[in-house]
């Protein structure tokens, strides 16, 4: 089963959903913004991309600023609590296939993991 983390909202989310559904593929959907992904979900999908919590972060957010979250030393576990009490920081969008995973960004990225 292949999952996207979606924003209906950014234009890179929904070309993502359409390349998948031009390839065929009806990925469960997942509006994060809605239903944040837990602490755990969070890790698996760092430990997927094998990148660090501060990688996937939107650094342009307001959150990010007010927050003082560009503090490095702040660790993965301080930032990821950061990212599920404000949701919009994660980067967008996430399509996991298994246990690759790929952020759409440009949304092409997507289709190494399929």
């Amino acid at each position: 089963m292949i999952t996207i983390y979606h924003n209906p909202r950014c234009s890179k989310s929904r070309q993502t959903l359409a390349l998948l559904e031009e390839k065929g593929i009806q990925p469960e959907i997942i509006e994060y913004l809605k239903t944040p992904p837990s602490a755990s979900e969070l890790t698996k999908v760092l430990n997927y991309l094998n990148i660090s919590a501060r990688d996937l972060m939107r650094t342009g957010e307001a959150e990010y600023k007010e927050n003082n979250l560009s503090n490095p030393e702040l660790n993965d576990n301080q930032l990821i609590e950061f990212m599920l009490k404000y949701p919009k920081l994660i980067q967008r969008p996430i399509v996991i296939n298994g246990e690759k995973a790929a952020i759409g960004r440009p949304p092409e990225q997507v289709l190494e993991i399929l």
